[in-house]
């Protein structure tokens, strides 16, 4: 995979894409209010950092309303699969089942929950066959 292809959105970045991933195609302004709801934002550094986002291909822009419309340029799975690939190789030297181990072990899982993990890891086992 070469550097282009490579996702590397910074945490305020990722704050955004979050927000249009859920709410879907924004202004500025409904990103904003977004924002604000858990931190104290300023309307023009929230500008100024979804122009940057555009710059960086990471934000699509639609200039023809008066107020511009953005939207995620990258796709929430994609860009998680990356973002997870690198924090495995970085923290736990590539060792996904020692994360897998950390998750668990440091977060209360309900029976749903670990229903659902042992049918994923069923499924994995079965395309490994």
């Amino acid at each position: 995979m070469h550097m282009s292809n490579t996702i590397k959105p910074t945490e305020s970045e990722l704050e955004i894409l979050n927000i249009l991933w859920e709410k879907g195609p924004s202004t500025v302004r409904d990103v904003h209010g977004e924002l604000e709801k858990n931190k104290d934002a300023g309307y023009t550094t929230t500008l100024k950092l979804m122009q940057i986002m555009h710059d960086k291909k990471l934000l699509n822009r639609d200039t023809g309303a008066k107020s511009h419309v953005y939207t995620a340029a990258v796709s929430q799975q994609k860009t998680q699969g990356q973002m997870v690939k690198r924090f495995i190789d970085n923290v736990f030297n590539g060792s996904a089942s020692q994360l897998v181990m950390q998750a668990l072990g440091n977060h209360k899982t309900n029976k749903e929950e670990l229903e659902e993990i042992k049918r994923y890891l069923e499924e994995m086992e079965k395309k490994q066959k």
